[in-house]
């Protein structure tokens, strides 16, 4: 029989308007109407799942689309490359929240209720 777009979005755990969002990306088919209304499978539920997966480990939409087109037809190579390069991405973004971690830690260290003057941190963000 198949899913309406509401037991589709349900089972994926998306809302109706992130399937049309897809769709209109082209991530997603629009499945033609039967009987007045769009029946969605299997299939699609495990393309829907493996793009929410896919958006966890942070990879773009057209990462997402390239990943999609590599998983038929199994090129481990371009699928590691993309995930090597996710990976370096998110060192990049780990070290920055860090430094910014360290440097509000160090900020915070020198805001002291009892000191007089300006707080470091408020100072320092309006310099």
């Amino acid at each position: 029989m198949g899913l309406s777009v509401k037991q589709y979005a349900e089972a994926g755990g998306v809302g109706v308007e992130t399937i049309r969002f897809y769709q209109r990306k082209g991530l997603l088919e629009t499945p033609g109407k039967a009987e007045g209304i769009r029946r969605y499978g299997e299939a699609d539920i495990r393309r829907l799942r493996f793009i929410r997966m896919a958006q966890r480990a942070g990879f773009t939409l057209e990462e997402i689309r390239e990943l999609l087109a590599l998983d038929s037809g199994q090129d481990r190579q371009r699928a590691r490359e993309l995930a090597e390069a996710r990976i370096a991405r998110l060192d990049a973004q780990i070290a920055e929240m860090e430094r910014a971690r360290d440097y509000l830690r160090t900020l915070a260290r020198q805001c002291s209720a009892k000191a007089s003057g300006p707080c470091p941190i408020l100072a320092s963000f309006d310099g």
